[in-house]
């Protein structure tokens, strides 16, 4: 009968770390260029109506806001009602409609979120829904917060 020697691999088992620099810096590079960050100055003051039943947005990237409120004067002082979208004050409320029309383009299953100050005469609300109808923007939403027993 024959004897059957069991042979052991003279190989070692250590794993090449001479790529680990690169495949880090490969991921920081990723994250960093795949990371939103947006952030706006509000230049209106929004105080947020209230609702009981409330929905929240999961997609982020597919929402646009819009602000309607008193702007913010020096000294703590407010001013009339003005819209703005992202960082800009606008002074044409015909404006609403080129630049939403613009992201529509870009992003066709956009959102518009309005966030508007409860205290803001709905004329002004109503002129901005009429440009975003205008711009084909139909899908708004106006943000509000939750209803407090």
């Amino acid at each position: 009968m024959a004897h059957f020697k069991k042979k052991s691999a003279n190989t070692s088992q250590d794993i090449p770390m001479s790529a680990m620099p690169d495949i880090i810096f490969m991921l920081l590079i990723f994250f960093m260029v795949t990371t939103v960050l947006r952030e706006v100055e509000l230049q209106v003051q929004i105080n947020y109506t209230e609702a009981e039943n409330i929905e929240k947005i999961e997609q982020k990237r597919l929402i646009s806001y819009i602000y309607i409120g008193p702007e913010k004067l020096q000294g703590n002082q407010l001013g009339e009602p003005r819209v703005q979208i992202d960082d800009a004050l606008i002074d044409d409320i015909g404006a609403v409609r080129n630049i939403m029309y613009d992201k529509y383009q870009e992003q066709p299953k956009l959102i518009v979120s309005l966030r508007v100050n409860d205290e803001t005469g709905t004329g002004l609300v109503t002129d901005v829904q009429e440009e975003l109808r205008e711009a084909g923007t139909l899908r708004i939403n106006y943000s509000t917060r939750q209803e407090t027993d």
